[in-house]
């Protein structure tokens, strides 16, 4: 089936997946640190209590999603989105709503941020991810890829347009904003789900068996090496983009350049995630997700490399476009890959244990970075420590591969 086709056909599927994608931008740390320089105004943080407090919020959220993304499996789409949604409105609103200033902010911002980042990247994106692998078997990295244009909409356009509006409205109003933009997606997603791909019952009825052709529970994936040695790679991206974007006004004071100069960049990185999400999901229909994981962490290490040495907006842009190459990759290849090994029928419950880990991924980069840019190491700094990381988890993919190609 050729792409216009594929889209044709299957526009109304792949159209709820994009929103939903784009949706979750409002509980994702790049949305959320727009506003960091208000935030800890408001509640006298300095960058590594900000960070501490959105790493124990963060944390807690991930804790909360080995639980509640089992729910994916158990029911559709169609009737969670709604209590997502309605709960990442509002957490937007409650953020909106934050007093003025003064410590006893800090106790009301933590439940805040834990119900952004547990609505937001959490489940929304959980959402996303599951119903595209569980819809789609032969096209399924088109799909992931398609639906993934979402969050890498959310990452070009939201930043530019609120760091914009920042200029001339009140940072609390643009939260309303943000909780206005989620209600009005109900209506749209629900209708586009009006007829659901799957039709069956329930959300596990049309299951495509994984390695040695099982249908892998959470306990059964938990008891194999695989999902072990793949934790560096499933922290990695999470950790670092993460950080990247949550320091992006310490990172630009500390090479001396313009934040609006900076956030100008994203759609560079956007459009090379794009590009590459797209190839990717391609290539993972024409040769398998187990052949390409081992890889994709290469680019995230080189990136990190270029933009520790970068000068100038210039080298910056370069260094981003690189981040953004693999950050596309890994919008596609890593969901693909856990379908392909361990089947569909329990994705939502292994699928949710991973985005656990991802998530607390989201919670230790920020509380890291914050902490040892506190003790004299600038975010700069920290970045050739970052690119070995990323080489050593890419070791360690290549390891665990190697340990399942037979059955795989």
């Amino acid at each position: 089936m050729n792409t216009l086709t594929f889209l044709r056909e299957n526009a109304r599927w792949l159209g709820a997946g994009f929103l939903l994608a784009l949706t979750s931008s409002y509980g994702q740390t790049f949305f959320i640190s727009i506003f960091a320089a208000e935030i800890m105004a408001a509640a006298a943080l300095t960058d590594g209590q900000w960070g501490l407090l959105y790493t124990l919020a963060t944390t807690a959220s991930a804790l909360a999603m080995v639980w509640a993304g089992t729910l994916t499996d158990r029911f559709r789409v169609r009737r969670l989105a709604p209590f997502v949604l309605g709960g990442l409105a509002l957490s937007c609103l409650a953020m909106a709503a934050l007093p003025g200033s003064g410590r006893g902010v800090v106790w009301i911002l933590v439940p805040v941020i834990f119900a952004l980042r547990f609505f937001g990247q959490g489940m929304t994106s959980q959402l996303t991810i599951v119903s595209m692998a569980r819809w789609f078997a032969a096209n399924r990295g088109r799909a992931l890829s398609i639906a993934a244009l979402g969050f890498a909409t959310g990452q070009a356009v939201l930043p530019v347009l609120f760091v914009a509006l920042l200029v001339i409205m009140p940072w609390r109003l643009l939260w309303v904003v943000a909780a206005v933009l989620t209600v009005m997606m109900v209506p749209v997603i629900h209708w586009l789900l009006t007829q659901e791909r799957q039709p069956r019952s329930e959300a596990g009825d049309d299951a495509v068996a994984g390695m040695k052709g099982r249908h892998w529970t959470r306990g059964d994936a938990l008891r194999n090496p695989l999902i072990w040695l793949m934790v560096p790679m499933l922290l990695g991206p999470s950790a670092w983009i993460t950080s990247l974007f949550f320091q992006q006004v310490h990172l630009a004071q500390v090479k001396g350049w313009s934040h609006p100069g900076f956030v100008a960049l994203f759609p560079l990185f956007t459009l090379s995630s794009v590009t590459t999400s797209l190839i990717a999901g391609w290539a993972i229909d024409r040769f398998g997700a187990t052949r390409m994981i081992s890889g994709y962490m290469l680019p995230f290490a080189l990136g990190f490399g270029m933009l520790w040495y970068a000068d100038s907006l210039s080298q910056a842009a370069l260094a981003m476009v690189a981040l953004g190459l693999a950050n596309g990759i890994s919008s596609t290849l890593p969901s693909a890959f856990w379908a392909e090994v361990y089947g569909t029928r329990y994705l939502g419950s292994i699928k949710a244990l991973i985005a656990a880990v991802m998530v607390f991924g989201s919670a230790i980069g920020p509380g890291v970075s914050g902490l040892l840019i506190d003790h004299g190491i600038d975010f700069p700094h920290q970045m050739p420590v970052i690119a070995l990381y990323f080489l050593a988890a890419a070791g360690m993919a290549t390891l665990g591969v190697a340990t399942i190609r037979r059955s795989a």
